[in-house]
């Protein structure tokens, strides 16, 4: 399969019937899907004074999310989205308001970081739920890829734009605006996509049951592949997110740090777009690596700059990467994944995203405070490549995309 799209397929998909609703509600509730965390740190931080245990509240933060992600995913293949989604949002919202009363409150951290947790697992999952909604709205071919490029583009989008809108309201006369602001998106979001009609007429066909696999989507060697992917991708990010602000207050422009990263989205969207047009290389199998190989080594020219303009220039280069990666992970699933776990799937690229993002942000702080921002990037470009090659080693898991056949049934032939 090449998966090739053209902005026709984009505008197909877009403007297919009954998805106007699921696409403007979606947007709502994933604007803030990267702000949610780093808002809540940045409030903890200005409520309390510590660094640590605001650190410690958005890993919380984190693993909640990776663990609701999967969780979520599972029960709506089983359910349909509509009846998970009105349930995760009324929890999550009493939850963000226990926590919100923690931080204003200066209550004990360990009560601030478990109520963390419970926001992240609880934050609700639209975003999975809008991907697997495609493969009701279309049928397969270019026009639902474009549909699954746009999932993932606009996901990118917001990544990008969250830590910016977090930082922007967190300097608001009250700290706790950006964690407020950005819960009543998603709650409003998801709630208006939950109730859409192409959300409550979605439900699992009796051929789509699982096996029973307690591995669930994780149960074929090609999800696995798609899965280890996605760390690395997660990875590279977040060691990324945290040499950059930290060569910008090495530099003597601290506040220049989240405007670097948004820098990223420029070319990563732009690229984006053209990539889904001529993707390369052409088999899924070969992509996947070889798209990580490629930005490893784009991240090992972030080491070379010795100014800002320099930095923001070769950022520019390295971002380019990105959307094409996150989109060749979801388009990567629509065989990868066995039958019956579309959600689930996409739920856990995004908790792989997340805890690569955390494996790379602490190895990244560590290398920033012994050695040097530099340093961290040809780090990260090391880690890259290992994972990379890793994933070269594991390509064959992926045949069964470019074979046209199920992952089950590829997974089945192998056994």
């Amino acid at each position: 399969m090449s998966h090739s799209v053209s902005l026709a397929d984009y505008r197909a998909a877009l403007t297919t019937r009954g998805a106007a609703a699921p696409v403007l509600t979606s947007l709502l509730a994933r604007l803030p899907v990267a702000m949610i965390g780093l808002a809540l740190m940045l409030y903890v931080q200005r409520v309390t004074g510590s660094f640590a245990v605001a650190g410690l509240v958005s890993a919380g933060n984190l693993v909640g999310v990776a663990v609701g992600s999967v969780v979520q995913g599972r029960i709506m293949d089983r359910l349909g989205p509509t009846r998970p989604l009105l349930v995760v949002s009324a929890m999550f919202a009493v939850l963000v308001a226990a926590e919100i009363a923690a931080v204003q409150a200066r209550g004990p951290a360990l009560t601030m970081i478990l109520l963390a947790v419970a926001v992240g697992v609880t934050e609700p999952m639209t975003g999975p739920a809008s991907r697997a909604l495609w493969t009701r709205l279309l049928p397969p071919g270019q026009v639902r890829d474009a549909a699954y490029s746009y999932e993932a583009i606009s996901m990118e989008v917001f990544f990008i734009l969250g830590p910016g809108l977090a930082g922007l309201l967190v300097n608001m006369p009250w700290g706790g605006t950006g964690v407020l602001v950005g819960a009543c998106c998603m709650i409003t979001g998801s709630t208006g996509f939950a109730l859409t009609r192409a959300a409550r007429g979605q439900r699992p066909r009796g051929d789509e049951r699982k096996s029973g696999s307690p591995l669930g989507a994780l149960a074929t060697p090609g999800m696995r592949s798609v899965a280890l992917a996605a760390f690395g991708f997660g990875a590279l990010l977040g060691m990324i997110e945290v040499a950059v602000p930290a060569a910008a207050e090495r530099a003597g422009h601290a506040a220049m740090g989240g405007l670097l990263l948004s820098v990223m989205s420029v070319s990563s969207v732009v690229v984006g777009v053209l990539y889904g047009m001529r993707p390369w290389p052409r088999p899924m199998y070969l992509r996947l690596p070889t798209l990580l190989l490629v930005f490893a080594l784009l991240i090992a020219l972030l080491a070379l700059p010795r100014t800002l303009l320099g930095l923001t220039l070769a950022l520019l280069v390295a971002g380019s990467l990105i959307t094409p990666q996150s989109t060749s992970h979801s388009v990567a699933l629509e065989t990868a994944a066995p039958a019956g776990t579309a959600t689930e799937a996409f739920g856990w690229v995004i908790t792989s995203v997340t805890l690569g993002a955390a494996f790379g942000q602490s190895v990244s702080g560590q290398v920033v405070e012994s050695v040097a921002p530099p340093a961290a990037f040809l780090v990260a470009s090391g880690v890259g490549l290992l994972l990379g090659a890793l994933l070269w080693s594991r390509r064959r898991t992926l045949l069964a995309d470019d074979r046209g056949v199920s992952s089950s049934t590829f997974a089945g032939a192998v056994s």
